[in-house]
């Protein structure tokens, strides 16, 4: 009772600040009424019982559902302390090595197929015709000081020739 008196008594006398104040009680009032108006009949013991009831869930959780809930957070506050570009490098340098893996069995799997691997030496000329010529473009448009080039990546010719080669 008496923080309500103080509260009205603060509120009287904020001068300028007081259409402010009106506003943000006006808000809380907007968020806080339509819970307030659902449990303020309810007994406390009943809340209590409630809240409890909730705490004991986390025995029921499956452990791999608890485990990939702290990666997220772990990711998050990774993300939030160093950045999503920091992040990001981190995870590309992590997968990157187990990504070229994963292709590189796939385009021998793929080989064993019938007809892959000639429709593969009749499109390969071509796409890295294509790829050269979209990497020249970039390169040419940096070079002429075109900001978007800075956004798109070039392709790592060499390095897809070299990891699909086994060398």
């Amino acid at each position: 009772m008496r923080c309500a008196i103080l509260y009205s008594y603060a509120k009287e006398r904020a001068g300028p600040l007081k259409p402010g104040v009106n506003t943000v009680e006006d808000a809380v009032k907007t968020v806080v009424a339509p819970v307030y108006d659902r449990f303020h009949l309810v007994p406390v013991e009943l809340l209590k019982y409630a809240d409890r009831k909730v705490g004991e869930l986390d025995r029921h959780v499956p452990s791999n559902v608890k485990k990939v809930s702290s990666q997220a957070r772990s990711v998050v506050s990774e993300v939030r302390r160093d950045g999503v570009s920091t992040f990001a490098k981190t995870v590309y340098s992590k997968y990157e090595p187990t990504a070229e893996q994963c292709a590189v069995s796939a385009w021998r799997k793929l080989n064993q197929l019938p007809l892959f691997p000639q429709v593969a030496n009749a499109v390969l000329p071509k796409a890295a015709y294509c790829t050269e010529k979209y990497n020249e473009v970039i390169v040419s448009s940096a070079e002429k000081g075109y900001r978007v080039s800075a956004y798109l990546p070039l392709v790592p010719t060499e390095k897809i020739a070299k990891v699909f080669s086994g060398n």
